[in-house]
């Protein structure tokens, strides 16, 4: 299994750091060990080439753009979405359905 993140350069610039500031303060403060990128946009002519894969595989409830931070999507061992989650989506709900990849 494989966990990426992705920080944003849109959204009212809720991730103002630069690279390197958001990987330590994501291991410092929040304890991350998986594998974050560079920040990237995800809905403007210029998003990142996974995102324009992602959106057009998989739509959110108000269609193909990505509305706020903190959204994660769900990718089965073939790099096929399986499903988007909300920024609000609870962990325990997405664990089940993370299980349920990992043991089909």
């Amino acid at each position: 299994m494989l966990i990426l993140y992705f920080p944003f350069i849109q959204f009212r610039n809720q991730e103002p750091e630069t690279n390197k500031t958001i990987e330590e303060t994501c291991k410092i403060n929040h304890g991350v060990t998986f594998q974050l990128t560079e920040k990237v946009y995800l809905n403007e002519k210029n998003e990142h080439p996974v995102f324009t894969y992602l959106k057009n595989k998989k739509g959110g409830f108000l269609g193909k753009n990505i509305k706020w931070n903190f959204r994660k999507i769900l990718l089965d061992k073939n790099g096929s979405p399986v499903k988007r989650y909300a920024p609000t989506e609870k962990s325990g709900k997405i664990e089940k359905c993370i299980l349920n990849l990992v043991n089909n």
